[in-house]
């Protein structure tokens, strides 16, 4: 007999719910499993504790380890990249944008083409222009890259039955691991770039058609502001954008901490070097990218196709100055601040020793006025605690003895004085004694003393 519980399918109510609530449980799993307390554990802890760095490294390794066998691989890959996206690109760039908008004045004091260079200004239409579209389009293309790359993933291993694109397991990389794929990413990356962005996307004998669709979106911009990066008709963002981001990561097959990490960076950078600023946290490396990919927009697009300039610079394609321009002039500019500093140092002394020489009477009397409160201090002091000091305890008048001491004391004192020329004159008319020669003893030995019995003559003393 079957004891089994009898189950109904579900209704199309149901599944219509169910529908409606997986992408909430897709999401809900993995946010439990970060704020819980062995994922606080990798923030708080180390930020909070004396702990050593091994005992932190040992408390990463569990949080992470729990993560990943707490929740399915692709989630962790899924909300991970978002994530990244998010908090690097889009947030910061939302930021720059409210930020040109609420304050125009302000913004065109730190932009690099002043007003032409806001996102609301006359060449872009105003308030009811285009930047609207920018931010929609911006902000869709990295959706579907995000979307993109999870289908691939489910290609891989849902379909074909295949291992991951990515590495994700509970083993952390060491850190020359994750130093040795991130120059390796970066350097395929900026080859990529380059060579997709040259011959494909501005390169009307091969592709004339996505040549048309990147010159008619991104480069009809009069000059980059923040979500520009971003900003492409979508079959050009694929080449342009994704394809050399994606394409380094999964021929090294990273490991999915190193891949966000990479992601990190190249989110920053998207977001600095088309945010138009010319202030930004690093001039050499940012300030470079910066004026290079401003001139390649507001330019035909003859040259700066890659982001940092490296394959520009061998190439031969650099537009103004290239990299190694960009060292130099960070150089130059860091002697000349520091020889700045060393003048208005020199300048700050040679005025305080001029402040100094014509204020000498102002300095003796502080001094002066120092001495006097040093002498007041005790008496102050002894008034407040009722004590008197050693100055001002009152005078004890003398007794009949003491006035008797007092005058046989004077009197001595007189004698004494009267009698001093005297015993001084008589020393002086005292003479000097001469000194005596020694006497010389003879050769035969010592003289005897007289009246002794005197000594007989030898054949020695001839």
């Amino acid at each position: 007999m079957n004891f089994l519980p009898f189950t109904q399918e579900p209704s199309l109510i149901d599944k219509a719910w169910m529908a409606v609530r997986y992408p909430y449980d897709l999401v809900r799993s993995p946010v439990q499993a970060i704020a819980s307390i062995p994922a606080l554990s990798l923030l708080v802890i180390p930020a909070f504790s004396s702990y050593g760095t091994s005992l932190n490294l040992l408390f990463f390794y569990m949080t992470w380890a729990i993560l990943v066998r707490s929740n399915d691989p692709m989630r962790v890959e899924f909300l991970g990249t978002l994530g990244v996206r998010v908090l690097f690109y889009v947030l910061p760039s939302l930021g720059f944008l409210v930020f040109d908008s609420a304050t125009p004045n302000l913004a065109i004091s730190i932009k690099e083409h002043d007003d032409v260079a806001l996102p609301m200004s006359e060449e872009n239409g105003g308030r009811k222009g285009r930047w609207w579209k920018v931010a929609l389009v911006s902000i869709g293309n990295v959706l579907m890259g995000v979307a993109l790359q999870m289908g691939i993933e489910l290609l891989f291993t849902q379909v074909l039955h295949l291992r991951s694109l990515l590495k994700i397991s509970t083993v952390v990389p060491l850190p020359w691991g994750i130093a040795k794929d991130l120059m390796l990413g970066l350097v395929l990356r900026e080859a990529m770039t380059y060579f997709l962005h040259r011959f494909v996307l501005h390169s009307e004998e091969h592709s004339p058609r996505l040549t048309k669709m990147h010159n008619s979106w991104q480069h009809s911009l009069p000059a980059p502001f923040s979500l520009v990066a971003h900003y492409d008709h979508p079959l050009a963002y694929l080449v342009h954008v994704f394809l050399p981001m994606y394409l380094p990561a999964i021929t090294l097959r990273m490991h999915i901490l190193t891949f966000h990490m990479y992601l990190t960076l190249v989110s920053l950078e998207e977001t600095f070097a088309f945010s138009g600023y010319n202030v930004l946290p690093s001039a050499f490396i940012l300030g470079g990218m910066a004026r290079r990919q401003e001139k390649h927009l507001m330019g035909d697009g003859d040259g700066n196709f890659s982001g940092f300039g490296l394959a520009d610079y061998a190439m031969g394609t650099s537009l103004g100055t290239d990299l190694v321009d960009d060292v130099t002039d960070e150089a130059d500019e860091k002697q000349e601040g520091k020889k700045a500093k060393g003048k208005a140092r020199a300048m700050g002394r040679k005025a305080q020793g001029k402040k100094k020489k014509t204020m000498p009477a102002e300095d003796e009397d502080e001094e002066e006025t120092a001495e006097e409160e040093e002498e007041e201090r005790p008496r102050r002091n002894s008034r407040k605690t009722g004590k008197k000091s050693s100055d001002e305890e009152p005078k004890r008048m003398p007794s009949n003895s003491d006035r008797r001491k007092t005058r046989s004391e004077q009197e001595d004192e007189e004698d004494a004085v009267g009698g001093q020329p005297e015993e001084e004159d008589e020393e002086e008319e005292k003479p000097i004694p001469k000194r005596k020669p020694p006497k010389l003893a003879p050769r035969g030995g010592p003289v005897k003393k007289s009246g002794g019995r005197p000594r007989k003559r030898s054949g020695d003393d001839d």
